[in-house]
């Protein structure tokens, strides 16, 4: 791998972190504002939906898009008393399995987009359009294909980047 394809995909996981943090932190003001209205003020913010959608949206852009640093699959009984050439082979047929499935639960995201956005399905109280919300939802499950089909490549094709021990939390 050369050291621009590395750069291109350590960017594309870096920014990916960041719009995880942006929903995160878009969750956190509705909470914050929500708390805020209601005690002071005694108003209620009426619909809960772009909260909802942006914590969906932070958990598909997160969970699974830490998976590229392989720190899932080392729990593993089996694993961790395998040989290191079979931890390979699992780990990169536990990765492959992963995309296939991220991948398929991605394209039953789409559907549902695309099956809100012909039925004009609108959140309750203030009738907004709902199909945005799990478009965004969807970007984030996007994204979290893209990070796991790198971790595929570097996994099959670059073997030493994957092997690296996720930072400490």
């Amino acid at each position: 791998m050369t050291i621009d394809e590395a750069q291109l995909m350590d960017r594309i996981i870096y920014t990916t972190r960041r719009s995880r943090r942006w929903f995160v932190g878009l969750v956190a003001a509705d909470i914050f504002l929500s708390v805020f209205l209601r005690r002071f003020f005694s108003v209620q913010i009426p619909d809960s939906t772009i909260s909802a959608a942006c914590c969906s949206a932070s958990d598909l852009l997160g969970d699974r898009g830490d998976l590229h640093r392989g720190g899932h699959i080392t729990v593993d009984l089996v694993w961790v008393s395998a040989s290191p050439r079979w931890k390979r082979r699992s780990t990169c047929f536990a990765t492959l399995v992963l995309l296939f499935v991220v991948t398929v639960q991605t394209y039953t995201l789409f559907d549902k987009v695309h099956a809100t956005y012909n039925d004009n399905v609108l959140t309750y109280d203030l009738g907004l359009p709902t199909w945005p919300f799990f478009a965004i939802a969807w970007a984030g499950d996007v994204s979290a294909v893209v990070l796991i089909a790198i971790r595929t490549w570097r996994l099959i094709f670059h073997p030493e980047p994957a092997r690296r021990k996720p930072a400490a939390r």
